[in-house]
């Protein structure tokens, strides 16, 4: 397994760069969508008019935000998403969510699904406070990640699409404990992957 994050970030902007145009036309789980719509309704409710994405892959999820009618700013490493989230006319980045490139204090809202699983734990307080610097005060921001019963790493993916993916999965309470050094968790659910050992944690923080 790689050790460096270099290594690490070449092997994923390789696999999601030949996996891209699968990935648009695959549709996302429903528990997923479920979630991701009730934030949508928290940002109304909130009367919050922007959010960015960190790790859009080719968009599925900024196409929903912004036919909610948010203005929608995003970040991807793989420049094959990017192109393709560029297509619809979405405002997408190239970058590593370590090196997030907008503004302090630009968004009113923040959400990553699927995407810090990738980071090492070294690089995970980095990551998350990258995430609060680019919100406001206040801002609800949604961590969306696989996880396990004991926080561990792998490596894995289809050959088809090139070299296996570092996943870092950690268990719920790595997970929050992490969390909480950056914002205050409001709610924190999972649910149960039908094909794996693993289950889905979905975290909403509030930025302090």
């Amino acid at each position: 397994m790689p050790d460096s994050r270099a290594e690490r970030e070449a092997d994923l902007r390789t696999y999601y760069d030949n996996e891209a145009a699968d990935r648009r036309d695959k549709h996302l789980p429903v528990a997923r969508v479920q979630h991701r719509d009730a934030f949508i309704e928290l940002l109304r409710r909130e009367r919050r008019g922007s959010v960015v994405e960190v790790g859009t892959g080719p968009g599925r999820d900024l196409l929903a935000f912004r036919d909610a009618g948010l203005a929608v700013r995003g970040l991807d490493l793989a420049p094959a998403s990017v192109e393709l989230c560029r297509a619809e006319g979405l405002d997408v980045q190239v970058g590593s969510v370590l090196e997030n490139p907008f503004g302090t204090g630009e968004f009113e809202s923040a959400y990553t699904a699927s995407t810090l699983l990738h980071v090492a734990d070294a690089d995970l307080d980095t990551a998350l406070a990258e995430l609060v610097r680019v919100t406001r005060p206040g801002s609800p921001i949604v961590i969306g990640v696989w996880g396990a019963d004991e926080t561990r790493e792998q490596r894995w993916g289809k050959a088809a699409y090139g070299p296996p993916r570092f996943f870092a999965l950690r268990s719920d309470a790595d997970l929050q404990a992490a969390l909480e050094r950056h914002a205050t968790i409001e709610s924190f659910e999972t649910w149960p992957d039908d094909e794996t050992d693993l289950h889905y944690q979905w975290a909403i923080l509030r930025t302090k």
